[in-house]
């Protein structure tokens, strides 16, 4: 058989609900406000039909744009060939939950405001940055024991040495 082309072709698990989550869907769904500029993880709940995004937007991280009554407007990027174009779509607001990959900027944005305001208070200079991580002492002595090992393996082979 050939394949169909259809809407929810290849979506058994994507858009089928989890374990004991059948049913209706919890009141506070439609109780979180949306405002723009938010950004927002898209989910299609299977539940609901209505205002579904289409599969390749499942787990997409967006933008809202627009906020009707039902549904919000919300901008996504997606890939087609070598392009990667800013998509804007409508969804209905059982499929798309506040993202939280905006929380961890946040919390270093609070922080750094902190750190500003003691090095002003003791006159000093504080660096804001991330910095990248040192490597662990247990993969330093690893790699140093495997350069040992190399260098006896070269110097004792008959060929090379």
């Amino acid at each position: 058989m050939t394949n169909t082309r259809g809407k929810r072709r290849g979506t058994r698990y994507m858009f089928s609900r989890q374990f004991r989550k059948h049913g209706p869907i919890p009141l506070s769904t439609y109780m979180r406000i949306y405002k723009k500029g938010d950004i927002v993880d898209i989910k299609g709940t299977g539940t609901i039909q209505k205002g579904m995004p289409h599969k390749c937007y499942h787990g997409k991280t967006g933008r809202i744009y627009n906020v009707t009554q039902h549904a919000v407007g919300v901008i996504v990027n997606k890939q087609i060939k070598g392009k990667i174009l800013a998509k804007k779509i409508n969804v209905r607001i059982e499929h798309v939950k506040h993202s939280k990959s905006r929380d961890s900027f946040l919390q270093r944005v609070k922080a750094n405001e902190k750190k500003k305001i003691d090095a002003k208070e003791k006159g000093t200079w504080v660096e804001l940055k991330r910095q990248v991580d040192k490597a662990k002492m247990h993969s330093m002595k690893h790699l140093s024991f495997l350069h040992h090992e190399l260098n006896d393996w070269y110097l004792n082979s008959p060929s090379l040495g």
